[in-house]
């Protein structure tokens, strides 16, 4: 009701027709919306309609294809990859605040530098701040380090070689090592869009309740875990529908032909729900208050979509729907500080690979999944450089009496009598998984139980809602729990930086710390594409397969169905955006 009545509102004042509305759902709740504060996809999702990277990538090319954004062209890049410059196209500006008194408040070179900076800033503890770390911008870290040894405030005054505003508008990366791939760095909206510091620190701790940025929408309306009202940014400058489809792509060919020149976004207001339970979510989109199903859940994809076709009364409908491999990962991680569970010595190791060839990945697709899921080898995600769909390895085996015979090796046995397995010094032997609410957790959580009693080892499952696991997992005060990962990168070294040491508490949730796998993630960063860099990949995914801090589960096939309405809908490979590259034709909603 909250939402109608600012719609209606909003059409009153514009004194026009009532505004083209895209309305859809998550399955799980957003943190909040300050850039370097989150690292949840559903938080990013919103916050890269809400910023703006100086990249990004092309809403039709696939695989990819990164163009410029706020800037001004493609960066002036060194022979040795070590420098990177680029040109912010004056004239852009931020949405409307009151921090700006009134006055319009363009982006310049210095707001990227502030941006960039802020993921040091211990005060942020930013989940994002090893991703940006390790790129080996020079002088920043120094920063960090001194406000953590001394106490006081981050410096942001204090100019540093690495990141800076070569005049008002060009921005100046120098970097330790040379770095191929910083282009994917660049064209993140979210971590790495554009803030403006006087925003910030006006709202200080409340930063994510008020997100102003120079992208196409604005947040208007936020109830937390429950509802997100975006609307067309009034600041947002002229762009125009452009995109460049591959020749023989007939579907990206036609959207651009329908849609080239029209200015963007084409939506006037976006509102997102938050409805973590499958049923619900799904009555409410063929009751069409939804234009889009957004990842169909995998235990109705029998009744909506058998065999990945659509189902009949569907199509009779006019709804149409797009399946992907996504460049995602489910798995479970163990914290590999839990005295239970972590640890690099054999027996550790013998209990996590336990655990692994006792969880049936097979009959998770099958009967939770419904089919949408292909099984996981490694860390490497489907579309990203370094998949191999023919790798094999141990982590994908399913054997209830290996897991057994490597459990009594190693002396976890039942010593009371009781039924179920014990430390080898005797000790009760429970893994505690963190799980969701949420119905399909519970099918999950089920079939691990079944999992874990047929070896004869106790299970308990500790719930809580989204946000709150994750604060613990971050933390380290989770044993195991089992998460979902997406690339926004087409390289595969974001998936590697899962398990990297110096990441742990951010990416790396399993605090796995291993310096022979850091060496070589290190190496990687600095190697071009081609057959060394894939060699030393192998290297550093047969490390990861023999420590097993992590149980590989399954590729997401992901399915989206749109209602007739919905024009123009493409699930992004990487970039996250789409709401402003869609449209809404009324004349075709269903009124029922």
């Amino acid at each position: 009701m909250v939402a109608m009545a600012a719609a209606l509102a909003w059409a009153a004042a514009a004194g026009a027709a009532e505004p083209k509305v895209l309305r859809y759902a998550l399955d799980a709740s957003e943190t909040g919306f300050d850039p370097m504060k989150v690292n949840d996809q559903y938080s990013r999702i919103i916050n890269s309609h809400i910023f703006e990277a100086p990249y990004k990538y092309d809403y039709l090319a696939r695989p990819f294809k990164i163009k410029p954004n706020t800037a001004e062209g493609m960066p002036e890049v060194s022979a040795d990859f070590r420098s990177w410059t680029f040109h912010i196209t004056p004239g852009i500006y931020f949405a409307d605040d009151p921090v700006f008194k009134g006055k319009k408040r363009e982006l310049v070179a210095a707001d990227y530098v502030y941006t960039w900076k802020r993921a040091y800033d211990p005060a942020n503890k930013s989940p994002v701040y090893s991703t940006f770390n390790e790129e080996g911008v020079i002088g920043v870290d120094e920063l960090r380090q001194q406000a953590i040894k001394t106490g006081k405030p981050f410096d942001y005054d204090r100019e540093v070689e690495g990141v800076r505003a070569l005049d008002r508008y060009t921005v100046q990366f120098k970097l330790a090592k040379p770095r191929p791939r910083f282009l994917y760095t660049l064209a993140d909206q979210s971590p790495f869009g554009a803030v403006a510091r006087e925003v910030i620190e006006r709202y200080g701790e409340q930063s994510a309740e008020h997100p102003v940025g120079t992208g196409p929408f604005r947040l208007s309306f936020w109830r937390r875990s429950s509802l997100m009202v975006l609307e067309r940014n009034p600041a947002f400058r002229e762009i125009t529908y452009d995109a460049e489809p591959n020749a023989d792509d007939a579907e990206g060919q036609a959207l651009l032909a329908r849609f080239k020149g029209r200015r963007l976004p084409m939506v006037d207001r976006v509102e997102v729900a938050v409805i973590e339970e499958t049923q619900p979510r799904m009555l409410s989109f063929l009751n069409n208050e939804f234009d889009l199903l957004f990842k169909v859940p995998g235990d109705l994809i029998p009744v909506v979509a058998p065999g990945g076709i659509l189902a009949p009364g569907l199509v009779r409908r006019g709804m149409a729907i797009q399946r992907i491999v996504s460049a995602d990962i489910t798995y479970y991680f163990f914290n590999m500080e839990h005295p239970m569970v972590g640890g690099y010595t054999p027996d550790k190791v013998a209990l996590r690979r336990a655990f692994a060839l006792a969880y049936d990945v097979d009959a998770e697709i099958r009967l939770v999944r419904r089919g949408q899921g292909v099984p996981a080898q490694t860390v490497v995600m489907p579309g990203t450089s370094g998949y191999d769909p023919q790798l094999k390895t141990e982590g994908s085996e399913y054997s209830p009496a290996r897991a057994r015979a490597l459990l009594d090796m190693f002396g976890y046995v039942d010593r009371d009598g009781d039924g179920w397995r014990d430390m080898p010094d005797g000790s009760p032997l429970v893994l505690s998984l963190a799980t969701l609410p949420d119905s399909i957790y519970r099918q999950f959580d089920e079939l691990l139980k079944k999992n874990m009693d047929a070896i004869n080892v106790r299970v308990e499952f500790k719930t809580a809602k989204f946000p709150e696991q994750l604060k613990a997992g971050r933390a380290g005060q989770l044993m195991m729990w089992s998460l979902g990962n997406t690339s926004s990168s087409p390289d595969f070294q974001e998936s590697l930086q899962l398990l990297y040491g110096p990441a742990s508490g951010g990416q790396n949730m399993s605090r796995f710390r291993l310096p022979a796998f850091d060496e070589l993630y290190e190496r990687l960063q600095v190697l071009s594409d081609g057959p060394e860099r894939n060699a030393i990949l192998r290297q550093a995914q047969a490390l990861v397969t023999a420590y097993a801090p992590h149980k590989y589960n399954v590729h997401r096939i992901t399915s989206d169905i749109a209602q007739p309405w919905l024009i123009g809908f493409r699930r992004p490979p990487f970039g996250r955006q789409f709401w402003q590259y869609v449209d809404i034709d009324d004349t075709k909603r269903d009124k029922r």
